[in-house]
């Protein structure tokens, strides 16, 4: 089933509404992450100042050059880390337009889906993109300790995440959140499963960044599977 529906989404990558939902979530992580490079380098600045007095140097006018250098080179190294996981998490705002793409296609026989609101979806994109952010940063510590299984402990946590992430958002339109709690909760391993095999092309560079995209119709075919399988019982 995972493996139909991962094809499934495949197939229709080249839909235009994957590629608009695709280009926004790129465009708004270029300008968060540069937002957020621009307000450490002036606060940098603000406390740093133009001169800084060492202790046995006296007054010295480089440090503010050498903290900004120092600052440019930390944002490159945190955007290689943080780039997929705030993409993924700004992304999944748009997901609603992905899930509906694949729904038009192969389920046109369904009723319209409850639409989420705009600030609903925020909150949950605010909420992922934390808890993303902050699982990705700790698991920093578990690649350094257990290197050679590094990339099964990425794959692994972030299997959990995206599977955990996705298969709500998409089921949540159909059936509500409690309900799709409930049955994410009672096909957990599939959902884990089918959210690993989204993560293993994070790794990738560039094809990471549509991991989300294809992650939403995977688990858009997966839900439908499910669900009426939890309809005939």
């Amino acid at each position: 089933m995972i493996i139909d529906s991962f094809f499934k989404a495949l197939a229709q990558c080249g839909d235009p509404r994957f590629r608009h939902v695709l280009f926004k979530g790129i465009g708004l992580t270029i300008a968060l992450l540069f937002g957020a490079y621009a307000l450490v380098y002036a606060g940098i600045n603000s406390l740093v100042g133009a001169e800084t007095t060492l202790p046995l140097i006296g007054q010295v006018a480089w440090v503010d050059d050498l903290v900004s250098w120092g600052s440019i080179v930390l944002m490159l190294l945190l955007s290689t880390v943080l780039m997929v996981p705030v993409a993924s998490a700004i992304t999944s705002m748009f997901l609603e337009d992905v899930a509906q793409a694949v729904e038009d296609r192969h389920y046109p026989h369904l009723p319209a889906a409850a639409s989420v609101p705009f600030l609903t979806a925020l909150k949950d994109t605010v909420n992922f993109l934390g808890v993303l952010i902050l699982a990705n940063i700790l698991a920093l510590v578990l690649y350094l300790i257990f290197a050679p299984a590094a990339p099964f402990i990425f794959w692994g946590l972030n299997g959990f995440l995206l599977g955990r992430e996705y298969f709500t958002l998409v089921a949540a339109r159909r059936i509500g959140m409690e309900a799709a709690r409930a049955l994410r909760a009672q096909h957990a391993g599939t959902v884990w499963l089918a959210g690993g095999l989204m993560a293993i092309p994070l790794s990738v560079p560039l094809v990471n960044l549509f991991v989300p995209i294809l992650g939403a119709a995977t688990f858009t075919h997966i839900f439908h599977r499910l669900n009426s399988r939890v309809a005939t019982v």
